[in-house]
């Protein structure tokens, strides 16, 4: 279901585009790339000199390789387009402070806290806070049993995916539609 119609006309402005792949490779790491890229729809005069229309003010990869745990074992940041060229482009290799991190384990706070200011790049930092989720989807039925509610009888831990969103809450109508073992009866507040 789509948005619901503008309720005035509107002109485009900026666009902001983000991707991210994952990739399994033959070692048994995985490659998450990541991919930021801003453009105008009209020419823009940045600093630095004008920037025709269409072409990315910032077209920027972050690259991190990781195990199966959820932790980070290499990282790479690059820039193919920045509005301050020869500045911008530089910060690439503070970003192997990612390096070490888990994921899932406080990682948005722990890339804030190594890189947010002056010692990173904004919108490279903020491209890192996709990676947590992107890694979980990728993982999701290939590295994490991601089990579809039925033949459960022996197991005896929930599936991973529960109460890691709204959806999915122990307590809320799905999980007891799709995982009813699983389901935690809400506590009668009355």
């Amino acid at each position: 279901m789509p948005l619901s119609a503008p309720k005035t006309s509107r002109a485009p402005r900026h666009l902001r585009s983000i991707s991210a792949q994952a990739f399994e490779r033959d070692d048994g790491l995985w490659d998450i790339e990541a991919r930021l890229i801003d453009s105008r729809p009209t020419e823009v005069r940045l600093a630095s000199g004008l920037r025709p229309a269409g072409e990315p003010i910032h077209d920027l990869w972050l690259r991190i390789t990781v195990d199966t745990q959820f932790n980070i074992v290499d990282a790479e940041a690059a820039s193919d387009a920045v509005p301050y060229p020869g500045h911008c482009d530089t910060i690439g290799p503070a970003y192997r402070q990612l390096i070490g991190m888990n994921l899932l384990q406080g990682f948005r706070r722990a890339v804030r806290d190594c890189l947010s200011g002056t010692a990173g790049c904004t919108h490279l930092t903020e491209l890192a806070s996709i990676l947590p989720t992107a890694t979980v989807q990728a993982f999701a039925g290939t590295v994490v049993p991601t089990r579809d509610g039925h033949h459960e009888d022996d197991e005896t831990q929930p599936p991973f995916q529960l109460d890691r969103c709204h959806a999915l809450r122990r307590d809320g109508p799905a999980v007891e539609k799709y995982y009813p073992r699983w389901t935690i009866l809400p506590v009668d507040r009355t």
